[in-house]
C-alpha cells in the first residue's frame, strides 16, 4: 500500500512539474525563439540546464523548508504526501481556466498549512515570515516596475534595439569540411549585443524558475520520512521540467505573444530580470514565492509607470475631471494625443510575423514628464486597475481555498 501511494506521489509530482516546465519554458524563451535567437529545441535544453542549476543550489533551500519547516518531516504520511501534490495540482488548473498567473508555490504552501491546522503541528512563526513576504515580494517589485517604467524605461527604449531576423540568429556555415556556427551575417555588433542580452536573461528567468519551482513538485515526497532525498527530489523535479519543456512548451513558445500582446521585448526583460531577483532572493532564504506574481506585479508597475509620464507627480494627485489634458478611460490612464507606435518590436509582432516599424535614423529626445503624451504606448499596454484588482483578489482567494479545502480533508485523514 504505501508503495502504491508513493508511486502515486511520484506520478503526481511529475504532472506537477511537466505543467510547471511547459509554462516557464514559454515565459522565459518566448522572445528569444520568436525573434529566431535560439530554436525551440534549444530552448528547450537552455531551459532544463539552468532550472537543473536554480533548483540544485538555490531550489534545495526551498525545498527544505516546504518539506520539514512548515509542519514536521513526519507530518507527511504516503495519503497526506498525495493529497499536498494534489492540491498543488489542482491550482494549476484554477489558474489556466481563469486566465491569471495564480501562484502554484502560494497554493503548495496553503495545502500544507491545512495540514499544519489539521494535526495541530503548524509552524506560525514561519508562516508570518512567509506570508509577510508574499505581501512585500509584490510590492517591491510593483514599486521597482513603477519607478522604471516613469523615470528610466523611455531612455532604454531610444537606445536599446532588438531585431527580428528572418533566419536564426546562428547559423552552420558549411562551406568547409567541418560545419561551424557563425552569426547571421545581417546582424551587426549591436544587434548580437541585444540579442545575446535576450538569451542571458531568458537563461536567467529559467534559474528562477527552477529555484522557486521545484519544491512544488517533489517537497512533500521529501519530507515524507525520507522517501526522496533532496538530490532526489532535484532530479525528479527537473526531470519532470523537461519532459514539459519538449513537448507542451512547443506550444506556448509559438503562443506566448498571444498572451501578452503588446508587451515589447525590452519590458518584458526588464519584468524577468525584477521579477527573477526577486524570487532568486527569496529563494536563497528558503521562502517559499511566486515567480507568477512578482512579474505580473512588474508588469503593472511598469504599465503604470509608463501611463503616469502623461502627468506629473501634483497633476497625480489632482483628481481627474480638474485635469483637462488627461481623461481616463476603461480603467487605464491614457492621453488625447495620438500616440506613436511602438519603438522596439513587441512580442506580438514576433508570435504573428508582423515586421515591426523601423527605427528613426535620429534617436528623439525624451519628453519631459507631463509635457507630452505617454510615448511608445497605445491604451492596451497602459495600467488597468479593474484587472490588477482582478488579479490580486484571486492571488489572495487561491491560496485560501487551497487551506479551506485542505483541512478538513487532513482532519478526516488524520
Amino acid at each position: 500500500m504505501v508503495s502504491l501511494l508513493l508511486l502515486a506521489g511520484v506520478v503526481v509530482a511529475v504532472f506537477v512539474g511537466f505543467n510547471i516546465g511547459g509554462s516557464s519554458t514559454g515565459v522565459a524563451f518566448g522572445p528569444a525563439v520568436g525573434s529566431r535567437l535560439v530554436r525551440k529545441t534549444t530552448a528547450g535544453i537552455l531551459f532544463v540546464g539552468f532550472a537543473f542549476l536554480g533548483a540544485w543550489t538555490v531550489g534545495r533551500n526551498v525545498i527544505a523548508t516546504m518539506s520539514s519547516n512548515i509542519v514536521p518531516a513526519a507530518q507527511f504520511t504516503p495519503l497526506a504526501s498525495v493529497a499536498v501534490l494534489f492540491f498543488t495540482g489542482a491550482s494549476l488548473l484554477i489558474s489556466n481556466l481563469y486566465g491569471v498567473p495564480a501562484s502554484t508555490s502560494m497554493t503548495a504552501v496553503g495545502a500544507i498549512v491545512g495540514l499544519g491546522l489539521a494535526s495541530g503541528t503548524l509552524n506560525e512563526a514561519l508562516m508570518f515570515t512567509i506570508v509577510s513576504a508574499w505581501i512585500v515580494a509584490p510590492l517591491l517589485s510593483l514599486t521597482i516596475g513603477g519607478v522604471v517604467g516613469r523615470y528610466i524605461y523611455p531612455y532604454l527604449d531610444r537606445y536599446v534595439a532588438f531585431t527580428k531576423f528572418d533566419l536564426h540568429l546562428v547559423q552552420l556555415d558549411r562551406s568547409g569540411t567541418v560545419p561551424r556556427p557563425r552569426f547571421n551575417s545581417n546582424a551587426s555588433p549591436r544587434d548580437i549585443a541585444g540579442s545575446l542580452s535576450v538569451i542571458v536573461i531568458a537563461c536567467y528567468m529559467a534559474f528562477s524558475a527552477g529555484a522557486s519551482n521545484a519544491a512544488n513538485a517533489v517537497a512533500p515526497l521529501v519530507g515524507e520520512g525520507g522517501s526522496l532525498t533532496v538530490d532526489q527530489g532535484v532530479l525528479l523535479a527537473v526531470f519532470a521540467f523537461g519532459v514539459g519543456s519538449f513537448t507542451i512548451a512547443r506550444r506556448t513558445l509559438e503562443t506566448v505573444g498571444d498572451d501578452i500582446t503588446e508587451l515589447p521585448i525590452l519590458a518584458s526583460l526588464i519584468v524577468s530580470v525584477v521579477g527573477g531577483t526577486v524570487i532568486t532572493v527569496l529563494s536563497y532564504f528558503g521562502i517559499p514565492a511566486s515567480l507568477a506574481v512578482s512579474t505580473t506585479s512588474t508588469i503593472i508597475g511598469l504599465g503604470w509607470g509608463r501611463a503616469s509620464r502623461a502627468a506629473t507627480l501634483v497633476e497625480l494627485a489632482t483628481p481627474a475631471p480638474e485635469r483637462p489634458d488627461v481623461e481616463v478611460s476603461t480603467g487605464a490612464l491614457v492621453t488625447s494625443r495620438v500616440e506613436e507606435a511602438p519603438a522596439s518590436p513587441t512580442i506580438g509582432d514576433i508570435a504573428r510575423e508582423r515586421e515591426p516599424m523601423d527605427r528613426p535614423n535620429e534617436v528623439p529626445d525624451v519628453p519631459d514628464i507631463g509635457a507630452e503624451g505617454p510615448a511608445d504606448l497605445d491604451e492596451r499596454s497602459l495600467f488597468d486597475p479593474r484587472a490588477a484588482k482582478r488579479i490580486v483578489v484571486l492571488w489572495v482567494l487561491t491560496p485560501s481555498l487551497s487551506v479551506a479545502a485542505s483541512y478538513p480533508v487532513f482532519e478526516f485523514l488524520l
